[in-house]
């Protein structure tokens, strides 16, 4: 089972033959993040730097879903306090996403159900190596209710898949399925679902026997030569979020997606 290094709260870390396994552990919310699940992973992370044994990251998520993103219903219970609430909680989810681009161990991320808004496809966009099953599906979604995208997502998106794809992506906030996610670039492989988790486990276990220091030199050079560094640009993206999540047209995309309806912006 491996040594468990937390073993309750919103995220779960244990590690066995060299692969940390991470979990984001909020199910019955679609591991929707708030600043307690964010903060929670920020320290499992914070944890993996301080163990030298670990070869590889396996980033997983508990349920049905991978990820929903921000926990909608979270962020709109703070009313005119939100833009307050997501300098928190962005702060939170940068420091989670420098942690992973920084960790020298490689990141496999195994993606069921959604992975969406700067939690899930942030998160997805930040790793090393992706692997989904077939039904799994990808949303940016910041747009979608008045705000911007977070994760580093404005920087990692582009040079996934190009600055044309990326816009239509971040713009008109389409659900891409796994095949066209492989398509695109943004993930690895595509599994059944049902070998989903076999998978996962054996790509982190073939990246944990690889050789540590050369796997480790050549994550930093390939993060490192993506021109403006993801962290460079992570202030400007927060300040950003934060911003917009003050105005009426964020209230009511929050709204709108609690409410199951299309939102109506005002621009205010």
């Amino acid at each position: 089972m491996g040594l468990p290094m937390i073993d309750q709260g919103p995220v779960l870390l244990r590690i066995a033959d060299g692969v940390a396994h991470l979990r984001l552990n909020r199910p019955d919310a679609s591991n929707g993040m708030n600043v307690e699940l964010l903060k929670a992973l920020g320290d499992a992370i914070m944890v993996c730097h301080g163990e030298p044994g670990i070869r590889a990251v396996l980033l997983t998520g508990e349920g049905k879903n991978f990820c929903a993103g921000g926990d909608v219903h979270d962020f709109a219970s703070k009313g005119e306090k939100l833009p307050d609430y997501l300098r928190q909680a962005t702060a939170y989810l940068q420091n989670a996403v420098a942690g992973l681009i920084r960790l020298e161990a490689p990141v496999v991320t195994s993606v069921q159900g959604f992975a969406a808004g700067g939690g899930g496809f942030g998160l997805v966009c930040a790793s090393d190596m992706v692997v989904a099953g077939a039904s799994a599906k990808f949303l940016a979604g910041a747009t979608r209710v008045g705000m911007a995208p977070d994760a580093g997502v404005s920087v990692t998106l582009p040079r996934l898949v190009g600055l044309r794809k990326a816009t239509a992506i971040l713009l008109t906030n389409p659900v891409i399925t796994a095949a066209e996610a492989l398509e695109l670039g943004i993930i690895n492989r595509v599994v059944p679902d049902g070998e989903l988790a076999d998978a996962s486990l054996q790509l982190a276990r073939e990246l944990a026997a690889g050789a540590p220091k050369a796997l480790a030199a050549t994550k930093r050079l390939l993060w490192s030569g993506i021109g403006t560094s993801v962290e460079q640009c992570l202030p400007e993206e927060a300040r950003t979020v934060s911003e917009l999540s003050g105005t009426a047209d964020a209230r009511e995309g929050l709204a709108a997606v609690i409410e199951r309806r299309k939102p109506t912006f005002t621009g205010r």
